[in-house]
């Protein structure tokens, strides 16, 4: 929204902002960045599709435009549907 219709941040900042930024504040050091010997979390979309669906009342809606997302390395959402794959832990700070 902020990226591609009000063109307050530039897509990289977008991204930025919702991925190595958090990570860096969290001190998550091997999270954040697709880099060698960092966790694979990736999430591949399409940015003229893409659309948050969550809404206050319902904050577990999917956003349209998500391709794939790896999580660890293993695919849990392939071409837009969730394969029930959990690879997730929770993540403590140092």
């Amino acid at each position: 929204y902020y990226s591609r219709e009000r063109r307050v941040l530039t897509l990289e900042e977008a991204v930025r902002k919702m991925t190595s930024a958090p990570a860096n504040r969290l001190r998550l050091l091997d999270r954040g960045l697709i880099r060698e010997g960092f966790a694979a979390d990736i999430v591949v979309f399409d940015p003229e599709r893409i659309i948050d669906k969550a809404t206050f009342m319902e904050p577990h809606q999917y956003a349209e435009g998500v391709e794939y997302v790896l999580v660890n390395g293993i695919i849990v959402v392939e071409r837009g549907e969730h394969t029930k794959a959990k690879p997730g832990k929770v993540l403590k700070r140092p």
